[in-house]
């Protein structure tokens, strides 16, 4: 049960449509609930707005599915699995309906979200090495209901590619700039615009960027005002902060 379905029922309730009984029945499951190998947190779209997330990476093919269709039958039209590998989209979409993309390694079990209109997110990338974790944001943002403007190969060895897209970045709600190496491309790009610029460090480089980290502190480090930062490589946290902020004012 999500937000707008509880206050549906309560709204029932007030009106005497339904009993107190009947909507306590309806209500009255646990906050989670226990399947032996996962506790599934039912509560999470009344608590947060956003339903519980699955993580496949270290999960078996039979855990993502059977947490999915537990999912999907206590009322979730869809459910979103991140770091999904091939193998496990294939041996669940043999089960159950999944929309599977195999750049960002995304699953959306269920019913795919059709409105793409909340807002502009404006994800860029410093290179095209960078597109598996800026799609994982991407269709993180898409999930949601959010437009998303896609960026790629934009970073500061070329500056001029990213100043010609300047109009594009104006228009953005919010900025997630994505990218490895030195990770220089969020203080530029926060020196461009005026929303907030989520930087997402890659594991992208050679060896004295330590599997991301100089791009992490480069960015931690930024003299640009307005960057906030994610963990390297989690384009996923990047995409769902991205909707949160364009969620901010609405009703």
């Amino acid at each position: 049960m999500n937000k707008d379905e509880l206050k549906t029922l309560l709204e029932a309730v007030a009106s005497g449509g339904v009993t107190p009984d009947e909507a306590l029945g309806k209500i009255k499951l646990q906050p989670f609930e226990d399947i032996g190998f996962a506790k599934i947190d039912t509560h999470r779209g009344i608590r947060t707005g956003a339903d519980e997330v699955i993580y496949g990476a270290g999960k078996t093919e039979e855990q993502i599915l059977r947490i999915a269709e537990h999912i999907l039958q206590n009322g979730e039209k869809s459910v979103l699995i991140t770091r999904l590998a091939p193998e496990a989209a294939q041996f669940i979409a043999e089960k159950i309906p999944l929309k599977y993309d195999e750049v960002s390694r995304i699953g959306v079990a269920g019913e795919a979200s059709k409105s793409h209109d909340r807002g502009n997110i404006v994800i860029a990338t410093g290179g095209t090495s960078d597109i598996p974790v800026a799609e994982e944001a991407a269709q993180t943002a898409e999930y949601y209901g959010n437009k998303v403007t896609r960026l790629y190969d934009v970073g500061v060895a070329g500056i001029h590619r990213l100043t010609h897209n300047a109009d594009i970045l104006a228009g953005a709600k919010v900025v997630i700039a994505v990218a490895g190496m030195e990770g220089a491309l969020a203080s530029v790009v926060g020196g461009m615009v005026d929303c907030p610029v989520i930087a997402v460090p890659t594991s992208v480089g050679y060896g004295a960027n330590f599997e991301g980290l100089s791009a992490l502190l480069s960015m931690l480090n930024s003299c640009a005002s307005g960057v906030t930062v994610v963990n390297i490589d989690n384009g996923f946290g990047a995409g769902f902060t991205a909707s949160m902020i364009n969620k901010i004012g609405e009703v």
